[in-house]
């Protein structure tokens, strides 16, 4: 009778087979474990409990479902795969068959690589990330990104995914040029396509400078204004501030200098500035002030007792020269003081009084000045040219002289 009970134990339940589900799976892919057995019609209340083994390593042990789910298996985990089922009291244990399960790995394909950033172009700077892909590869995958011109390798990385990134950070503008990326899971190494990576550079420091046409800015001067930044990336637009009031703007769509002319007034005295922008960020020059005076007269009176009296002689375009007497009036040298700021005209005197007599090497720019007597300068007069005036008739003029104040 004893021997009878034993047996019953024994045979409570068959040895487990233990199935695969799917029977050849793929890197990456989840796999299901069963370790099937049944109990008697009799004996369904009895709880089993199971285990689970790869190559003698436990995976999961007293298990109450007879199902076990690796959720991502690799190709190394190529091996005898075998189960346990034991009654909750361990007092009956039974094992199942050994089973190879074996892995398959899918061999990388179709390798590409892009730039992760707006535009596809780095910003000098800031990050930029380079991806690379494989369409179809499964397991540990060794991804190399590097630089076309010199073979070199700019970053790896191993991973079980079909997508890496390498960033590059700060990027600076020696880093554009061509990248490519291979990838490599032991079936070979495949390349992708070579991708050209464009650094952009910010605006920085912009520098604003200012073109006088001589060595002072004077009224009615037509200056030039400047900006430059000489790493930015173009296109580059260009504000021009005089006070903080907007001037104008201008873009330079290849790059270089941006410029802004500006005739100029007793207004314009002050302090000037610039902005540039080419799309991340606006930056601000430095002030650059400007001083903005009255012109040098173009006339005037030479050897007499002061420099309201003596001979007449005018600049023009560089160069002075005398001017004839011929039709000099009072009008004319009503023009004259005015012109320098002295008093009212007294005289018309012939330039022989204020010797010594003119150097022959000096021109007579003007025959005839036929002014009003209305104008602020001599050279807003009509004028005829010489022709056939020499420095025996030179014109000389007497104003009233203006003394310097002593306050």
């Amino acid at each position: 009778m004893l021997l009878w009970s034993l047996l019953l134990v024994l045979e409570l339940f068959p040895a487990p087979g233990l199935t695969a589900s799917p029977l050849q799976p793929i890197e990456g892919s989840s796999v299901t474990l069963s370790c099937n057995t049944r109990l008697p019609s009799d004996r369904a209340t009895t709880q089993l409990r199971y285990s689970f083994f790869k190559d003698g390593h436990t995976l999961q042990s007293e298990w109450t479902s007879p199902k076990f789910t690796i959720s991502a298996i690799w190709k190394e985990d190529s091996g005898n795969y075998w189960c346990e089922a034991m009654t909750a009291s361990h007092s009956v244990l039974k094992r199942s068959h050994r089973s190879y399960i074996d892995v398959e790995r899918i061999p990388v394909s179709q390798v590409s690589m892009e730039i992760q950033s707006p535009g596809n172009w780095g910003i000098e700077g800031q990050s930029l990330v380079l991806v690379c892909s494989v369409a179809k590869g499964t397991g540990l995958i060794m991804y190399s990104w590097h630089r076309e011109d010199t073979k070199e390798s700019v970053g790896r990385k191993s991973q079980h995914s079909q997508r890496a990134e390498l960033e590059i950070a700060p990027v600076k503008e020696s880093h554009a040029g061509g990248y490519y990326c291979t990838a490599d899971n032991s079936y070979g190494l495949v390349q992708s396509a070579v991708v050209t990576v464009t650094v952009k550079v910010p605006v920085l420091d912009p520098v604003l400078s200012i073109s006088v046409p001589g060595v002072l800015p004077f009224i009615g001067d037509v200056v030039e204004l400047q900006c430059e930044d000489k790493r930015a990336s173009p296109p580059v637009l260009y504000w021009f501030y005089h006070e903080n009031i907007t001037l104008g703007n201008t873009s330079a769509p290849s790059g270089g200098k941006g410029a802004f002319k500006l005739t100029l007034t007793a207004g314009h005295s002050g302090n000037y500035a610039c902005e540039a922008d080419n799309g991340w960020g606006r930056k601000r020059s430095e002030v650059v002030p400007l001083n903005v005076t009255e012109p040098p007269p173009k006339v005037r009176l030479v050897n007499g007792p002061h420099h309201c009296e003596g001979r007449v002689e005018v600049e023009q375009e560089g160069r002075w020269g005398t001017v004839c007497d011929d039709g000099w009036d009072m009008k004319d040298v009503a023009v004259v003081c005015r012109e320098l700021g002295c008093g009212a005209a007294k005289h018309t005197p012939i330039a022989m009084l204020y010797p010594p007599v003119v150097d022959e090497a000096l021109p007579v720019l003007i025959q005839v000045a036929l002014c009003n007597g209305t104008e602020k300068t001599l050279a807003e007069c009509d004028q005829v040219e010489p022709f056939d005036c020499g420095h025996d008739e030179d014109a000389g003029a007497v104003c009233e002289a203006v003394l310097p104040s002593t306050s």
